[in-house]
């Protein structure tokens, strides 16, 4: 135990005397640390209890009162917040306050919810509704005042935070559609959960029309004793669901968030995450230690000659992966938890996130503390042993400048990669998890190579010029720091290029797979069947004004005789990849001038079949016989029922895109069957920028029934996921590129001052340092797109052989592989040069003079 705390009192003296190493190697393993427990930090903040949602949806009562559409018996948890009907059936009246303290006597207190559109001054967005009587000490903590006061009569509400921060202020005058009022905002308030939510506060019907029964309303109840989970059951038996605190309390500490994997997958995923984080970790701080070694190996030589053993001296330098790791450790946890207790704050408000108490997972971040305090003593393991093997008198001479020995041959990794690539073979036909799995042995058998590829690639040195010499073989010579930090820059360029090409074929796999009836950049504009006809002109004119020079072209839309909205399916025959549902759904309804725009062209066939009372068909799969089947469907609440399955002749004939599929339906096919077809739907060729803002201004300008889609291409989706796997890239192979150079510069320095002793011009000196970056990271990516090519190839076999992400089954059909030529050739060509460039550009020239022993 003597000679450990000596080793730790050695190396915490050595961490303060070589301070920028030291702090390079604490970034090196504190900063993934720190960013892991800022994220189970924020994550654990934002995961919710039950007891932690209590406040926002009942303050201070003591049970909540959930009605439904009907009596019927309510199944739900003991939350209460997956109170459901799975019959709904029974008596519709409408509960009493008399009715419902017969059953649970006490105070009740009526609230009511809803979505209105309301006017804000960057235009209409949808807000939430809450009518309740916030001034009612039964509601304390529901939506605590920020300023202002809580809606004491009709026609004043309050405001959430997130509200005022779009420009709305208290005095001011807030108009909403749906209903149709104004009102004054006399106050602002935060939901406790939401702080992010547009959210308006007023008494019960002070805004909204009285609620139905089932239609988001209920009580909130201050009762003489607590609600118990017997009390719950009758009152579900009555056809009520409760949210009650006294059970809420019993059942405290029953959803814990952090019980760990629920799955193998996500335990096989977490385990692959850790070994790579790990061996990343090691992998860019190995060579600091290793430099290390080679700055203190007199000290360490001293103490041998005076009596200390090989395993003293392994101490020793293990002993510097203990201290620096543990305060690594240490410092990420501390500065991690902070970061993400901020980031969470501002998303929860910027992007409407779950919001509770600040919290930390201690269990898991020490975890992640230990992870590092490993890594730092695995990264430690090769410069120890290195230690123990010196020549105490060599060194003592001043004649050792590196511990050199012959490149073994590469048996381990060989074996080690073949295992890899047979597992990720049959992982190909197993899913996305198999692959994750198969992909440790792979990656550390590439990793066990790369110091025999670093004595294969020196040989080249001889017909390289000065500079470009000088490095290749400085390189070969400290082939272990070489390895480490090319290996390092191979994992990140690998695990780049198979995310790259992952990525980059399931967005094309899901381009050639979407499939719409409607052509690439359509954007369709539909309203309810019931708006008069002033709303449906109202409608042309607003679509007229945001598009404008660009074609209109309407179309229509079913209602029965009673007005009710009718809801229409082509059935189609699903052998073929085209037969998705959604392509079915809601078929265009047109004449020819829809027709055109379907098939950006004229089709006299088409148009004279669809004059005839015949639908046209983009796609076999929907016609039998020369006819097509149409389900129509009545279109309730929230249940859709087929009433009526109709025949209509067709024509096969082709859309403006290949993907085309579906049918479009001639009006006078519909109205022959008994049915009433209205102009109720827009199509333009012209996308919007904004999409959920246009909706929300037409919805709130014109009818609130209204939707707007745009059909669009995954071009930007694509591009904007591949732009983050290049900057994650960035960040660890010029990181990795920069620490390794550095260090590589620093050993250097005694050879880069004779350069300069013997007369060599400083532009060398620069040459020699940004050659040494371009050989370290065009080394490490080259060796990463290879590897990365295997198994990104590998990866698209389960994402896009018709199957999802996880998929086990081995599925028919070609796998679709789109291989992302301009993210490779920045990833080996143009990352290399960059760190070449940086590295010659930030490099000394001065002349640095040194003493020698002889």
């Amino acid at each position: 135990m003597s000679a450990f705390l000596a080793a730790l009192r050695i190396s915490r003296r050595d961490a303060l005397r070589f301070k920028g190493r030291s702090a390079l190697i604490m970034v090196m393993i504190g900063l993934p640390i720190l960013v892991i427990t800022g994220m189970l930090t924020g994550a654990a903040t934002t995961s919710l209890t039950a007891q932690e949602r209590a406040g926002s949806r009942m303050g201070a009562a003591d049970a909540r009162l959930i009605t439904f559409s009907s009596r019927a018996q309510v199944e739900q948890d003991y939350s209460g917040y997956s109170a459901g009907q799975p019959k709904s059936t029974g008596s519709t009246r409408p509960w009493t306050t008399t009715e419902i303290n017969t059953l649970l006597p006490g105070r009740l207190l009526r609230y009511q919810e809803s979505v209105v559109s309301a006017r804000l001054p960057d235009g209409f967005s949808q807000a939430d509704v809450l009518e309740i009587d916030l001034r009612d000490p039964m509601t304390a903590g529901l939506r605590p005042l920020l300023r202002g006061r809580y809606a004491a009569a009709p026609g004043e509400v309050a405001i959430s935070s997130k509200m005022a921060g779009s420009g709305v202020r208290v005095g001011d005058t807030l108009v909403t559609r749906r209903p149709d009022r104004t009102a004054k905002v006399v106050g602002v308030v935060e939901n406790p959960n939401r702080p992010g939510i547009l959210e308006l506060a007023a008494l019960p019907e002070g805004l909204l029309p009285h609620q139905n029964d089932g239609n988001s309303s209920g009580w909130l109840a201050d009762t003489a004793a607590p609600v118990m989970w017997s009390k719950v059951q009758q009152l579900n038996r009555a056809g009520l669901g409760v949210t009650s605190r006294a059970v809420l309390d019993a059942h405290a500490g029953d959803d814990s968030r952090f019980d760990g994997p629920g799955h193998l997958e996500d335990a096989v995923l977490l385990g692959v995450a850790i070994v790579l984080v790990v061996m990343e970790t090691v992998l860019l701080a190995g060579p600091a230690f290793a430099v290390g070694l080679r700055r203190r190996r007199r000290e360490l030589a001293m103490i041998a000659a005076q009596g200390g053993s090989a395993r003293h001296l392994r101490m020793i330098v293990l002993a510097d992966g203990l201290v620096l790791g543990g305060a690594a450790a240490l410092l990420g946890v501390v500065l991690g938890i902070g970061p993400g207790l901020l980031v969470e704050s501002i998303a929860a408000r910027e992007l409407d996130w779950t919001h509770g108490p600040a919290e930390v997972p201690w269990l898991p971040v020490l975890g992640v503390a230990v992870l590092g305090l490993v890594s730092g003593l695995i990264a430690a393991i090769v410069p120890a042993v290195q230690a123990s093997r010196q020549d105490t008198a060599q060194v003592l001479a001043g004649r050792a400048a590196e511990i050199r020995g012959r490149a073994r041959r590469p048996v381990l990794g060989i074996v080690l990669l073949l295992v890899g690539l047979g597992a990720t073979g049959y992982a190909m036909t197993r899913g996305v998890v198999s692959i994750a799995a198969a992909f440790v042995p792979f990656v550390l058998g590439v990793v066990a190579l790369m110091p025999w590829l670093v004595q294969a690639t020196s040989r080249i040195a001889a017909r390289l010029p000065l500079p470009l010499r000088l490095s290749v073989r400085d390189a070969a010579r400290h082939r272990v720091r070489t390895a480490s930090a090319a290996a390092a820059v191979m994992a990140a360029t690998m695990g780049a290029v198979t995310l790259g090409i992952g990525s980059s074929s399931a967005y094309t796999h899901e381009e050639e797979s979407n499939i719409s009836v409607f052509p690439l950049g359509t954007t369709v504009i539909g309203g309810a069947t019931t708006m008069d006809g002033q709303t449906w002109a109202r409608l042309k004119e607003a679509v007229r004004v945001r598009f404008p020079g660009t074609e209109i072209v309407a179309g229509h839309e079913v209602t029965d005789a009673k007005g009710r909205t009718m809801w229409l399916t082509v059935n189609a025959t699903c052998g073929a990849e085209a037969c998705q549902p959604w392509v079915h759904d809601r078929p265009p309804i047109g004449g020819a001038d829809l027709l055109a725009f379907l098939q950006k062209r004229r089709d006299p066939q088409a148009v004279a079949a669809l004059a005839a009372g015949k639908a046209v068909a983009f796609s076999p799969d929907v016609v039998r016989d020369g006819m097509i089947e149409v389900a129509v469907d009545r279109q309730d609440a929230a249940t859709r029922s087929t009433i009526r399955t109709i025949r209509i002749p067709a024509v096969l004939s082709t859309g403006a895109d290949p993907r085309q599929a579906g049918a479009m339906i001639p009006p006078q096919a519909l109205a022959k069957a008994g049915f009433r077809v209205v102009e109720r739907m827009l199509y333009t060729a012209s996308p919007p920028q904004d999409e959920r803002r246009m909706e929300a201004d037409l919805r709130g300008e014109v009818d609130g029934n209204l939707f707007l889609y745009a059909e669009r291409g995954k071009g930007e989706d694509r591009a904007f996921a591949l732009m983050i796997v290049l900057g994650a890239a960035l960040v660890l192979v010029l990181g990795g590129t920069f620490a390794a150079t550095g260090l590589a510069a620093a050993d250097m320095r005694p050879d880069l001052n004779n350069l300069s002793a013997v007369g060599a011009a400083p532009r060398v000196r620069r040459l020699v340092v940004a050659a040494q970056a371009a050989y370290i990271a065009g080394l490490g990516a080259g060796v990463g797109l290879l590897a990365g090519s295997v198994v990104g190839v590998a990866v698209t076999w389960p994402l896009t052989r018709n199957g999802a992400a996880g998929s086990r089954a081995f599925l028919d059909g070609p796998a679709v592989i789109d291989v992302p030529w301009l993210l490779l050739a920045t990833l080996v060509l143009g990352l290399p040069l960059v760190a070449a460039l940086v590295a010659g550009l930030f490099t000394r020239t001065r002349l640095v003079l040194a003493r020698r022993v002889a």
